[in-house]
């Protein structure tokens, strides 16, 4: 009588190659040793990577003392020469910003002198404070001893710049002579009322006018009469052309 259960063959009993791995895979102990595998691996990994790294900076391992002690002495002097360079520019750039400086100031100050010179010699406009002095009377009366003493007496009180009717800049060169019908001021015929801006202070200008015996005194004697307004603001717009001096010449020229 046979028996009815079936017999397995070997092949049935013994698992392959493929069945043992993937049992191993799934066992417990096989996953600590696949995270064992995975670390031993990105270990290897950062060694690669460490090697090149050091390979990249260590180009003078195997040099020689006496190399090594060349190479410092060659960057120390390119070191000392980019040093020297960067001194040596930024002294230029220094001496530049000097010079720029200086000659901005020199301009400045050159071009200030020459607007005080300007407005002495009468070739430069003016504005400023002053006063502005009305003479009225006759051309018979009211002269040029009158108005030349009245000059006088505004320089002498500090008086800057001065005009006379509006037309005639007033300088040191400046002449008057007696004329028909009233005065000759540098050529020209003025005649009255004589009008004559001074910018100065305001306050010293006009008591240069009014002490006894000084310019209103002298008009009042002939007749006429005077009147003196102090100003904030005197404009001066009349000027003279410059005119080379016929027999002065700058000290130490020949």
């Amino acid at each position: 009588m046979s028996d009815p259960t079936p017999k397995s063959t070997d092949s049935e009993r013994a698992p392959d190659g493929r069945s043992r791995l993937l049992g191993a895979l799934q066992s417990t102990g096989s996953r600590g040793q696949v995270m064992v595998a995975v670390l031993l691996a990105v270990l290897g990994f950062a060694a690669v990577t460490q090697v090149h790294a050091n390979g990249r900076d260590d180009a003078y391992v195997g040099a020689r003392q006496g190399d090594l002690i060349q190479y410092i002495n060659n960057l120390s002097l390119a070191s000392q020469r980019t040093e020297t360079e960067i001194t040596k520019l930024q002294q230029t750039r220094d001496s530049l910003r000097n010079d720029a400086q200086s000659r901005r100031t020199a301009l400045e100050r050159a071009r200030q002198q020459a607007n005080a010179l300007g407005i002495l010699a009468g070739t430069e406009p003016a504005v400023g404070p002053g006063v502005r002095i009305t003479v009225r009377g006759s051309a018979a009366s009211v002269g040029t001893n009158q108005l030349l003493n009245g000059l006088e007496e505004l320089r002498d009180a500090g008086a800057e710049v001065i005009e006379m009717n509006d037309k005639v800049r007033v300088v040191a060169q400046t002449s008057l002579s007696d004329a028909s019908g009233g005065v000759l001021v540098d050529g020209q015929l003025l005649r009255p009322p004589f009008v004559i801006d001074a910018i100065g202070d305001p306050h010293t200008l006009s008591t240069a006018m009014d002490f006894t015996g000084g310019f209103i005194s002298e008009v009042r004697d002939v007749g006429g009469k005077v009147s003196v307004e102090k100003r904030d603001r005197v404009e001066i717009v009349s000027m003279r052309n410059p005119s080379a001096p016929t027999y002065a010449k700058p000290a130490g020229t020949r």
